[in-house]
This record gives structure tokens, C-alpha cells and sequence, in this order.
């Protein structure tokens, strides 16, 4: 996928002709794209139809508040954020993009180097208008959309790498909620504790091989990542006047930056040593590649004690049939720091779009709590707007600790983004390529491993 990526940029930017392109991504012509001479406002998301008409009362509201703008909303399917990404960028080079595009942070960095329209102008004409969103929301999950000091998304949800605990296992095994700064050294003698007491095809922990959840929640809490973190300049016009009398503003810039691999850090290796000691103690498994959604049933069957994920488990782990109190949530476990991994989303305006008053306006909407409670009906994800993460959000479908998913941000607001620089998906392939070998060999291989992770990311972040 990094590779079509690659290719479809290539013919964004003028580097390789439109037909190259579109022989990469099987019949994807302008002919074939919905919408297409469309008099619409076009609102392209990550999903599938019945994704698209969930947000039909969302529609509705805004077409009721803005009458003389319509909206569509395009789904588009994909395996994953990349793929669904690498489809964008194949629609850009064929002269059918969107107007508007939902884009994770795993995509924030690319579409705002290439791809996006900032938001500044629109900010800071409309400041009393969006003033009651900031107030409402993290900075932390702001900055993440900061690039080179100006912004480029509101976000609108966002998850954080929490652990969730099976409180049956965890009772099982005489274990009780574990304490707001446990440890890592808390965590291994719990999972210790469980497999001693829950048969044989228990999993006292379950990671998956990937940027959220993966590796990477364990390489923050001990100070360090795969890619060196810096800040960029820039951005005061921004927090002096949204974030002035925030007590962290002292904290914040012009946005992220991952500018060199940092692979070969001791610590790097110190915490891949950690997950092979789980892997070969049968603490933890050897970790899955993709996503955690068939985890869902296996979680709620008991057959698995701990596993990192954010709010949006809640609603799954609900209608696997587990009641609120059969599992719970908890920070990571501290090792040097306890600073926590995040994701986010929200809706960025293409440069290409003829329409970014009108997207503007749309993006302001869905930013409002009116917006967001028709977006979030349920706990299938976590509100950026803190007065929406309450009780009423997860009465009767758990887990008892849900303040664990803002606090994250409230108590931990050094927590930072998925380490996503603009070639986010080759430093994605070339992270979940080395990590496998690294966790499940000798310790004798971590050191190795970490010096071709290490080649691997310098190849990954060669600019096109």
C-alpha cells in the first residue's frame, strides 16, 4: 500500500503522467467516481454505505441550519486508513477529489503537506463562533493537527491506547483494579498472577502488530519512540488566542514533527525487550498484524486478561454481551513516564475544492455539540468535546471507569499522536516488518533487528 501511495503522489505532484496512476488502482477513472459534476458539497468518509447513512441525521441538521448547501456523503471502503488514503490521493490525480475528507492522524501529516487547505482564515474570522469548541476541547488533540504552525482539523473523536482489563480473569486470579500509576513491573505480576489461573487457552495479554496499540504506547511510557519527536515553530497566532489561559500552554507549537528514525535508541531496544520477555513467557501473545476487532468476541469470552485499545471497544465489547462491570479500563502502566499514545479524526478541506467556503461552514457544524451528539450517538468511539465524555454516554454498557479516556488527556498532557510523519505508510510497513522478528527470537536478535528497523526507516523517509 505504501508503494500506491507512493505512485499515486508521483502523479499528484506532476511527477509521473494521470495514466500510470490510474493503471496502479484497477479502473479508478473520473467515470467511475460518484458524485462526479455533482453540484453537491462532497463529504468522503472511510466506510461503507451503511456508514454513509448513519450520518444521514447529521445531514440533515446541517441542511436544516445551511439550506442552500447540499451535502453528499461519499463512502469509500478501504482495508484500513492507508488504503483508504491511497484511494484519495488516486482521485486527486484523476480530477475527481472531494471537497471534504474525514482524515485520521495516521494521514494528518500527508494531507496537510500536499493535500490540504489550512484552516487558519477561517479560524480566526470565525473565532466567536468556535470559541465554545476549544473551550471544550483537549489542546493535546488540537496540536496533533498543528503542521508547521497552522491547523489543519478540528477533531471530532478520539482514542487512546488504554488498557482494558477482564475483571473476571483479573477477580479469578485474586488480582483487584490496579492503581491510577501502576507500573510495567505491576503489569508483568499481574499477567503472572492470570495465566497461573486461567487454563490453557487463556491470553493474559493480547497486542496487535501496528501503529495504535502496538509496540508503540510502550516505547512513550519509557520516554522514547522509533522516530525522534520534535516540535515545529510557529502556531502563537493560534494558542494565544484560543488556549491563552490554558495551564499547558506553555507546552504547545506549531505541530508535531518526525523528521529522523531513532531506532537505535538503548531505550527503543529496552522496551522490545520488555514485550519479548512477555512473548516468551506465554504472557503475551506473539503479536497479530491489523486491527482489534475480532478481539471483540475472544475478550468477551474470557479468553483474554488485558488488552490495549481506546473508548471505541465499548460499544463492541456491549453487544458482544458483556455487562459493565465484566471488564474495566486503566491508564498504561508507568515505566520512566506514563505518557500515553493517542489517535484522533476530523474533517480536513482539500486545496483542490472549488467550495472551501462552503466546506468550511460544514466542518464548523459537525465541530458544534449539537453535531456531535448526533455523530456519537453511542460509545463506539471517545467525543473530542470533554462535557460529552459522561455518564450518560455509557450508562448501562460500562466500563465503571470510563473518566479513564479523558483523563488521559486531563492527567497525562504530555500524551501525544501516533508518530505519523507524511510517509506515514512506509514507516508503518517498515515498523510492523521488523517488529515481529525483534519479539519473538532471543534477546540476542532485538539489537540486530533494531539496526535494520533503523535502515528500514531512513529508505521510508526519503522524500518522494
Amino acid at each position: 500500500m505504501s508503494d500506491v501511495t507512493r505512485r499515486a503522489m508521483m502523479g499528484l505532484l506532476g511527477v509521473g503522467a494521470v495514466g500510470a496512476v490510474g493503471a496502479s488502482w484497477p479502473r479508478l477513472t473520473g467515470a467511475d467516481i460518484p458524485g462526479r459534476g455533482s453540484q453537491s458539497l462532497n463529504v468522503a468518509i472511510l466506510g461503507n454505505a451503511q456508514d454513509a447513512a448513519s450520518r444521514t441525521k447529521l445531514v440533515q441538521a446541517f441542511s436544516a441550519a445551511h439550506p442552500n448547501i447540499k451535502v453528499r456523503i461519499q463512502a469509500i471502503q478501504g482495508a484500513d486508513w492507508g488504503d483508504f488514503f491511497a484511494k484519495i490521493l488516486t482521485m486527486v490525480a484523476a480530477g475527481t477529489s472531494p471537497d471534504v475528507v474525514l482524515v485520521a492522524t495516521e494521514g494528518a501529516q500527508l494531507f496537510a503537506e500536499k493535500l490540504a487547505e489550512p484552516l487558519d482564515a477561517f479560524v480566526k474570522r470565525d473565532r466567536t463562533e468556535v470559541q465554545d469548541y476549544f473551550d471544550d476541547v483537549h489542546p493535546s488533540l488540537v496540536e496533533a493537527f498543528m503542521y508547521q504552525g497552522s491547523l489543519f482539523q478540528l477533531p471530532l473523536d478520539f482514542n487512546s491506547a488504554n488498557m482494558y482489563m477482564n475483571t473476571g480473569a483479573f477477580q479469578k486470579a485474586g488480582l483487584a483494579r490496579p492503581a491510577d500509576n501502576w507500573t510495567h513491573d505491576d503489569f508483568y505480576n499481574s499477567l503472572t498472577a492470570m495465566k497461573k489461573t486461567g487454563g490453557k487457552q487463556f491470553v493474559p495479554y493480547y497486542w496487535t502488530n501496528r501503529l495504535f496499540g502496538g509496540v508503540v504506547p510502550w516505547l512513550y511510557v519509557n520516554d522514547t519512540s522509533f522516530l525522534k519527536e520534535t516540535r515545529s515553530t510557529g502556531g502563537n497566532w493560534f494558542w494565544d488566542s484560543f488556549y491563552a489561559n490554558d495551564p499547558t500552554r506553555g507546552m504547545r507549537s506549531g505541530g508535531f514533527q518526525w523528521l529522523e528514525p531513532n531506532a537505535e535508541d538503548p531505550r527503543v531496544a529496552e522496551s522490545f525487550e520488555f514485550l519479548r520477555t512477555l512473548v516468551a513467557e506465554g504472557l503475551g501473545t506473539s503479536p497479530a498484524q491489523g486491527g482489534g476487532n475480532e478481539l471483540v468476541a475472544q475478550f468477551a469470552s474470557g479468553l483474554i486478561g488485558t488488552t490495549p485499545a481506546g473508548g471505541y471497544w465499548v460499544e463492541g465489547l456491549h453487544e458482544a454481551g458483556m455487562g459493565e462491570n465484566d471488564f474495566d479500563v486503566q491508564f498504561f502502566p508507568k515505566w520512566r513516564t506514563q505518557r500515553h499514545q493517542f489517535g484522533a479524526a476530523g474533517y480536513a478541506i482539500m486545496k483542490t475544492s472549488t467550495r472551501k467556503d462552503e466546506a468550511w461552514e460544514w466542518i464548523k457544524f459537525c465541530a458544534t455539540k449539537e453535531a456531535m451528539e448526533l455523530a456519537i450517538p453511542t460509545p463506539n468511539t471517545t467525543p473530542t468535546r470533554r462535557s460529552m465524555v459522561n455518564e450518560a454516554l455509557y450508562s448501562g454498557k460500562g466500563p465503571a471507569h470510563w473518566q479513564v479516556f479523558y483523563d488521559t488527556l486531563d492527567k497525562f498532557p504530555s500524551s501525544g499522536p501516533i508518530p505519523a510523519p507524511p510517509q506515514q505508510a512506509a514507516v508503518e510497513s517498515a515498523l510492523i516488518k521488523n517488529v515481529l522478528g525483534a519479539v519473538t527470537g532471543s534477546a540476542a536478535n532485538i539489537r540486530p533487528a533494531m539496526s535494520t528497523l533503523q535502515r528500514d526507516l531512513e529508505l521510508a523517509m526519503r522524500r518522494v
